[in-house]
């Protein structure tokens, strides 16, 4: 694909793509922040208050939203029509930023629902533990789950 056309006039194609890219990036880029620093409170608590676990689960989670955003982006670059004209340029940047912004979208509510998971799983547990040892038997003496009683 030819860069230029006629002398030093930019292909508008080319104008899409590079728009295309500084808008996703951008978004991203704010989306993974945005994420990671309001994640850490949830992750702590999911975490039973790890901090330091909930600080490495946190930035993997920011490396793996970043390579499969990007890696999505770089993918869906192509353009199988040349951009003619101003409105050509917004139809189809809003078509791929849509695209874009539904994936990071449902990349994020699928993030929430696995750590909402984890989370409930360690409410339960923790609920399954008695806050106090037990301290011994308060049965009624009667029937076969009663405790033995000693006779003297």
């Amino acid at each position: 694909m030819n860069a230029f056309k006629g002398g030093w006039g930019m292909d508008l194609t080319v104008v899409a793509y590079i728009a295309y890219l500084l808008i996703s990036v951008a978004l991203t880029i704010w989306v993974a922040r945005t994420l990671s620093r309001n994640g850490k409170i949830f992750l702590a608590d999911v975490l039973h208050g790890n901090e330091k676990l909930a600080e490495a689960v946190n930035h993997l989670l920011v490396v793996g939203f970043y390579l499969v955003n990007f890696g999505f982006v770089a993918l869906y670059l192509s353009q199988d029509e040349t951009v003619a004209d101003a409105r050509g340029l917004f139809e189809a940047l809003s078509v791929k930023q849509g695209v874009v912004l539904l994936v990071l979208g449902v990349m994020h509510l699928g993030n929430v629902y696995v750590l909402n998971k984890i989370r409930r799983r360690g409410v339960m547990e923790r609920e399954q533990v008695p806050p106090v040892p037990p301290q011994g038997w308060t049965g009624t003496g009667q029937g076969p789950w009663a405790a033995p009683t000693t006779r003297a």
